[in-house]
């Protein structure tokens, strides 16, 4: 295929991917659900799920081999810029300030999910033997299930905060800064689980050159962007393009190093200078523009990779089972936690039915298993339908608890805390 038909298929796809997500987002809006279910939904309808089974192979003409590449690589400058702007809105020194109550919910809620996924597959090896996965006693596989049943989507997260108007309640506020929390330790965690080592570098080299490129920037790349960008004459009376170097600059550095390159644009988003610990209002609004607009593109190229029709009665035993200790992982810690802080009975279910949100968050972290070759095609789609279903979930459940709105609190206020980032 020359350059000139690529290109022609790619402006094409684009334009198809951005008309059914914008469409299926805002279906999921006005069912009360977030608009990221919608999107999450268009990789489903045009790949092999729904649109494949149409006689003709729809699917394989709209997305020739030779495409795919191309929007791969868009699909993953989505994710890098996306992740920069959850590690970039996280409120360091709010959660620096954290209280008894968030460290104590974070941990519960993270801690206990983390323990029961890595019982579950040093326990019940065949519920993951059986939908094809391998290397289900390695270290990296019970690493990663460990994290995916753990992971909260802050992003999500705070767009339903907003959603209900509980922003300003005590709930609200809890369980985005515990989800801030356990982001940033979640992600962390993963990363010692990528096998990955390229150009021959040993896996021992990869932690510590890793931690090393953590701390050389928090060390010494933050205070110097700090200084250039607040020195007298500085060049860059617009922080975005530094804010570009930084996502782009991180993302090569870990991918080198035999991560994602995802970690790279979260630690970006970490290390990039805030006034008065705030985001820059025009670099948040670029760069979240911008995931705002290939995102979509990452939905589709994952849903390539899901045939929910193909699925069979051990992978439904999975899903059910991984359902099982998602549930229970987030809800139960969650609620335990904050009735022993002092929130009452509807307080702490509140928090825990949104620390069990997972959204977009569990799909960049299951792209990231699925790249690195941790898992595999069959225990992948069950992983992405468990965070459909807990994510669809989370506003039934806020309306049935029936939350009081804060007072001065409305849908579209923004959450102080944290992760405005609708999906």
């Amino acid at each position: 295929m020359s350059v000139a038909a690529v290109t022609t298929y790619v402006m094409g796809d684009i334009a198809v991917i951005l008309l059914v997500s914008s469409l299926l987002g805002g279906l999921a809006t006005r069912l009360g659900q977030p608009a990221v279910i919608g999107q999450i939904l268009t990789g489903v309808a045009l790949g092999p799920t729904l649109l494949g089974w149409l006689p003709g192979d729809p699917t394989g003409r709209l997305f020739p081999p030779q495409v795919l590449p191309y929007l791969g690589v868009l699909s993953q400058v989505a994710i890098v810029t996306f992740m920069f702007v959850v590690g970039y809105e996280l409120n360091l020194r709010l959660l620096r300030d954290s209280g008894r109550t968030t460290l104590s919910v974070a941990a519960a809620a993270l801690l206990v999910p983390m323990g029961l996924g890595a019982a579950t597959v040093l326990l019940l090896p065949s519920a993951f033997t059986s939908v094809g996965e391998h290397g289900v006693g390695a270290r990296p596989f019970v690493v990663f299930i460990a994290v995916t049943v753990s992971i909260t989507a802050l992003p999500v997260l705070a767009a339903i905060v907003r959603q209900f108007g509980i922003a300003g309640t005590r709930p609200g506020l809890v369980a985005v800064s515990a989800a801030g929390l356990m982001d940033v330790a979640a992600w962390t965690v993963l990363a010692t689980a990528m096998p990955g080592r390229p150009h021959g570098l040993p896996a021992s080299l990869t932690v510590p050159l890793t931690a090393a490129l953590a701390l050389g920037g928090a060390l010494v790349v933050r205070p110097l962007l700090h200084w250039w960008i607040h020195r007298p004459g500085s060049l860059f009376t617009h922080q975005l393009p530094m804010a570009i170097v930084l996502a782009t600059g991180c993302a090569w550095a870990t991918s080198e190093l035999g991560l994602h390159a995802v970690f790279g644009g979260f630690l970006a988003g970490l290390l990039m200078p805030r006034r008065d610990g705030a985001p820059d209002a025009d670099v948040l609004r670029a760069m979240e523009g911008t995931a705002d607009l290939l995102l979509p593109l990452f939905f589709v190229v994952t849903g390539l990779s899901l045939d929910i029709g193909a699925i069979g009665r051990s992978s439904v035993l999975a899903l059910c089972l991984i359902l099982l200790i998602s549930f229970a992982g987030k809800l139960v810690p969650g609620y335990l936690a904050s009735r022993l802080n002092g929130l009452d009975m509807r307080q702490s279910a509140t928090v825990a039915a949104l620390l069990n949100t997972r959204g977009l968050t569990e799909l960049i972290a299951l792209d990231v298993g699925l790249s690195a070759g941790i898992i595999h095609g069959r225990l992948f789609t069950v992983l992405v339908l468990m965070a459909l279903v807990t994510t669809a979930v989370t506003s039934p459940l806020l309306k049935l608890l029936a939350v009081p709105r804060h007072p001065a609190s409305a849908p579209g206020e923004a959450v102080p805390s944290a992760g405005l980032h609708e999906t």
